[in-house]
């Protein structure tokens, strides 16, 4: 861990004092066509001789919650929620793109868990871009699933994404990834983006196996394009001047998953299979956004046992089942910003009756004030869960949170 506090330190002192920080308006479009988006340009230098560029960026997100669950004790937590640094340009060629993204809170990297090292490298991939539509990444980044999971934390209207996108999305993979893009601003665009990866997640360590994950997804813009690449941030902060709309659709195979959730989640006692289908869609118009989406997991037989049908001994399982999502704000001339969501998530029956795990509906509204787009911004809101249980019982919860971002 010491080496990798040192080199860091050292990439930042090294763009710091670099006195030549002018870059060119092409290669900026390149970069900004990574599997994510971020508004700054940050902090960053280019060789004299044009054959090596370096770009550096952070972003902070600071977090106070207050929790009141029922039958519980009403909890506070002040926390870092993510401090990330992230690093990218080129070498040698424009066309060939890299890009690192490390992370260091505590959530953010995971349960440190013994004889594994620190979980703090998010992306490190490989982009090569022979043309304006083509790119081919190789190394690990985020698979092209859900539009908010593919959406940068830091370009969220709420402090975090939905409950679905938290139990049922695909997340970050290692593997080769090619898309095929084709936006025009003013006609009919669309994108096609595939992946294979190794189906395990992000910085997978432990044995070999067969598994591995196939996944494909399509977005359509019947109207063009977004202002600014618009479809990679909420809210409608650019104020289109005319109807803007995403329709796109991911579908995702995971062959012999070792984890509950795919690329996250628990452990699971033997590998499973299984799919996920994803629909999601945007409308910007005049500061207006709305944001719907539904996701599932589907498999028939979700839960492992040690002993056949014994829930008394250790077993694991497949979260499965399906979720929506509907959001919608509007954005004032202020730059104050009202955001109202509501989500619902269905568990799998089997794991309703056998292991009680509840079916939730989820009712948020927040309030946003952007003193610099998504890299400077306040952030309230109150969120209210009900949770359904299998024999009849329910729980409900509520929480506050205001949280504040910062980066370049």
């Amino acid at each position: 861990m010491k080496n990798v506090y040192t080199l860091v330190l050292l990439l930042i002192s090294l763009a710091a004092f670099s006195q030549e920080t002018e870059k060119t308006e092409n290669n900026d479009l390149k970069l900004s066509q990574l599997p994510y988006y971020s508004y700054g340009k940050g902090l960053g230098m280019t060789s004299a001789d044009s054959i090596f560029q370096f770009n550096i960026r952070f972003r902070m997100q600071n977090r106070l919650s207050i929790m009141s669950n029922e039958d519980e004790k009403t909890k506070y937590e002040g926390e870092i929620r993510r401090l990330r640094l992230r690093f990218d340009g080129y070498v040698g060629n424009p066309k060939f793109l890299y890009v690192i993204q490390l992370s260091f809170a505590p959530k953010d990297m995971g349960t440190v868990k013994e004889g594994e090292s620190v979980n703090i490298i998010r992306d490190a991939a490989l982009t090569y871009r022979p043309n304006q539509h083509w790119s081919f990444i190789f190394g690990q980044t985020k698979l092209p699933g859900n539009r908010q999971r593919i959406n940068s934390s830091g370009a969220l209207q709420l402090t975090d994404r939905s409950i679905n996108n938290a139990k049922f999305n695909i997340d970050r993979d290692f593997g080769i990834q090619a898309y095929y893009l084709h936006e025009d601003k003013n006609k009919f665009g669309y994108n096609i983006k595939t992946a294979v990866t190794t189906g395990r997640g992000r910085n997978w360590t432990g044995t070999e196996n067969d598994s591995y994950a196939l996944t494909g997804r399509i977005e359509l813009f019947p109207f063009g394009s977004f202002t600014d690449n618009g479809a990679y941030f909420e809210g409608d902060i650019k104020r289109e001047a005319v109807p803007k709309l995403m329709l796109a659709s991911t579908f995702s195979h995971n062959n012999n998953a070792e984890s509950s959730q795919g690329q996250t989640g628990d452990k699971l006692l033997e590998p499973k299979s299984f799919n996920s289908l994803m629909f999601d869609g945007i409308l910007k118009y005049n500061g207006w956004a709305a944001m719907v989406s539904y996701m599932n997991r589907t498999l028939s037989d979700p839960i492992t046992y040690t002993v056949t049908n014994d829930l008394s001994e250790p077993y694991s399982y497949v979260f499965s089942g399906y979720g929506t999502d509907y959001q919608l704000s509007y954005l004032f001339p202020s730059n104050y910003e009202i955001i109202g969501r509501f989500s619902s998530q269905k568990v799998k029956d089997d794991l309703h009756r056998q292991i009680n795990l509840p079916h939730t509906m989820e009712y948020t509204l927040g309030i946003t004030k952007y003193l610099w787009e998504h890299t400077f911004k306040l952030q309230a809101e109150i969120t209210y869960d009900k949770l359904n249980f299998y024999e009849g019982n329910s729980k409900n919860n509520l929480y506050f949170r205001f949280q504040f971002e910062i980066g370049i």
